[in-house]
């Protein structure tokens, strides 16, 4: 009986509310504020974001976000490969890319002696997005002897990592004219480009080929801007024959977990160097594309040893300012 009038009691109670109500429009209630399940954005409370800002900021996503389409932050590069050309650095980055803490350019951007004009913003948007923790690198092989690329590299980071692959000296610009002669086969012979005068023996060193392997006259300039325990020096020929050996010191240079290892490499017999038995996001083996290991066509001896004697000095130099003996006769 009590619940019975009680539901009278209210049912009157409404429809003599709307009878003494009608004729006239009921003002409209105001819905009750909704709880606050976030915090507001940084800023003043409550404050949405512009559209200026929201387009200055569009890497800003969340962890869960990144996790989930694969996006996250476009940083700035905190280890760069500079150099050598034909030294080895793509070699080295394809290896570098299956640790899951790097994240890498694929192509050379061309940033610190071709685009500077177009400012740090363009060179960021380059680079893959990175999750916290993964390291953002890029090689151009072009910037170990672009006179500006130090100051440059420095302006936008002083601790910026590098990494030098060198090879010896020789046999790189052997390398380096093989590779111009697959392009243009008409070239004059490397002996003829070797020499501004072959009788007296003269080494042309405006050459780029026979420039680019004085590499202690080139470090000198980044010793300007860099200390030598910011810079690391790769083995080329190690590079081939113990792989896992010289890439276990790049990561420990990166601050990486020892990650790559023996396992993950085979030795090719046919292209001469060593492949991954899985590249980065794939189940298979993984070798350098058929521009790598080219054969070197045949160099008169003499030419070569001339060559030898030239660099000696020069590379001498080069181990007393790295600590190392590359063994480069």
């Amino acid at each position: 009986m009590l619940f019975l009038w009680l539901y009278m009691f209210y049912s009157c109670a409404g429809s003599c509310a709307g009878l003494a109500t009608r004729g006239s429009p009921a003002p409209p209630r105001a819905a009750p504020p909704l709880p606050q399940l976030l915090p507001p954005a940084p800023g003043e409370p409550g404050e949405e974001s512009s559209l200026e800002e929201q387009r200055a900021a569009p890497d800003a996503a969340s962890p869960i976000s990144s996790f989930f389409n694969g996006s996250g932050t476009k940083r700035l590069p905190q280890a760069i490969i500079i150099g050598v050309k034909k030294g080895g650095t793509r070699a080295l980055l394809e290896f570098l890319r299956v640790h899951p803490d790097v994240r890498a350019v694929g192509a050379e951007p061309h940033f610190f002696d071709r685009n500077y004009e177009r400012g740090l913003a363009w060179y960021r948007d380059l680079m893959p997005r990175t999750l916290e923790g993964q390291i953002t690198m890029e090689k151009t092989p072009s910037y170990f002897v672009t006179k500006e690329a130090p100051a440059r590299i420095s302006s936008m980071s002083k601790g910026t990592k590098l990494i030098v692959v060198v090879r010896d000296p020789v046999t790189r610009a052997i390398s380096d004219y093989t590779q111009t002669l697959s392009k243009k086969p008409d070239i004059p012979t490397f002996e003829s480009l070797t020499f501004k005068n072959r009788t007296t023996g003269l080494i042309d060193t405006s050459w780029s080929a026979i420039q680019i392997g004085i590499y202690a006259k080139h470090l000198e300039n980044w010793l300007l801007y860099f200390p030598i325990g910011q810079i690391l020096f790769v083995s080329g020929e190690r590079l081939i024959s113990d792989p896992a050996g010289e890439l276990g010191r790049v990561q420990d240079f990166l601050g990486l977990k020892r990650i790559i290892t023996d396992k993950h490499f085979y030795f090719n017999k046919t292209k001469g160097f060593p492949c991954l038995k899985k590249a980065e996001g794939s189940s298979k083996p993984h070798c350098l594309g058929k521009t790598k290991g080219r054969t070197h066509p045949d160099i008169d001896q003499e030419v070569v040893q001339r060559l030898r004697d030239f660099y000696r000095p020069f590379n001498m130099k080069f181990y007393q300012m790295t600590g190392q003996d590359f063994g480069w006769d």
